[in-house]
């Protein structure tokens, strides 16, 4: 195999057209549809199809894509690691937070490493079934999460419980002094801003309004859990958060804390590939877990 052929595509196949891996490159799209087609011919496959003004990938196209993804990705870090192993060794922590993950609790869920003097710490956000394809791959050494994933006969994942914490409701000065008269009943009668129903804790959130007979006034719902607390501290509505930030929720932000969500819970995984970890760094963050892991 031709492995500059193999490049080209791989780098079509990223940029999605050949007119911008051709700028990428450097060089005349004539000359990357020449590479490509000689690398089809070569597999005796097609690896790319018509899709709108770009190209979309063939199932010959995605194995061949995932095989050459990991392979010049790594070659890409060569240089890098070179430099590395002629100098003090760096400790890598490649990490996949679920979007929706407060931002805050994920800062004091890697508290215990944060003080490693040669630590890398890497974070990626993105939606669990595309964090769970890159830790396959081992782009991610863990991943971070409110919930366990679905079973899946193709990917061996094991969660690592880290703990859990409560629930309460926040406020700015004014809205809370208002929100404590009458609390939970006053929940029914001002804004409130809630978490998109995809995260893991809207669904509690709606059975304890359920459970109060309250019918919220739903003001703005949030995918991305800074932006709920930054717009809470703005004064637009009531905010649920963890218990577990509350002082950085204070000094942050300003609020103030009004009551709590009784029986509403929310749990922290870590996903790895491994029953047991050998990562020196997720070691230590497995250190306080309270649970033993779960196979998923």
């Amino acid at each position: 195999m031709n492995y500059n052929h193999l490049h080209y595509f791989w780098v079509v196949a990223t940029e999605g057209s050949m007119s911008r891996a051709a700028e990428r490159l450097g060089v005349a799209v004539q000359t990357i549809s020449s590479q490509v087609r000689a690398l089809e011919r070569s597999l005796g496959a097609a690896l790319f199809r018509p899709e709108g003004r770009g190209l979309a990938l063939t199932p010959a196209g995605q194995a061949a894509w995932r095989q050459a993804d990991e392979m010049f990705r790594l070659g890409e870090r060569l240089p890098e690691l070179v430099r590395e192993a002629d100098g003090e060794p760096i400790l890598r922590l490649a990490v996949g937070l679920v979007d929706g993950l407060p931002k805050l609790l994920v800062h004091a869920l890697l508290t215990p490493i944060l003080n490693e003097p040669r630590l890398r710490l890497q974070c990626l956000e993105d939606r669990p079934e595309a964090l769970l394809a890159a830790l396959a791959l081992h782009r991610l050494d863990l991943v971070l999460t409110d919930r366990l994933p679905g079973p899946n006969p193709n990917l061996k994942v094991y969660a690592h419980r880290l703990g859990s914490s409560g629930l309460s409701w926040w406020g700015t000065p004014n809205w809370a002094e208002r929100a404590r008269d009458r609390f939970p009943h006053s929940l029914g009668e001002l804004p409130v801003l809630l978490p998109s129903p995809h995260a893991a804790v809207r669904m509690q959130v709606d059975r304890w309004f359920a459970s109060h007979g309250l019918r919220p006034q739903v003001v703005g719902e949030f995918q991305d859990s800074a932006l709920l607390k930054t717009f809470g501290a703005s004064g637009l509505g009531l905010f649920p958060a963890v218990d577990r930030v509350q002082d950085d929720l204070r000094q942050r932000y300003g609020v103030e804390r009004i009551g709590a969500l009784d029986d509403v819970q929310e749990e922290f995984f870590a996903l790895s590939t491994e029953r047991v970890v050998h990562h020196p760094l997720v070691k230590r963050l497995m250190q306080p877990a309270t649970g033993p892991e779960t196979a998923a």
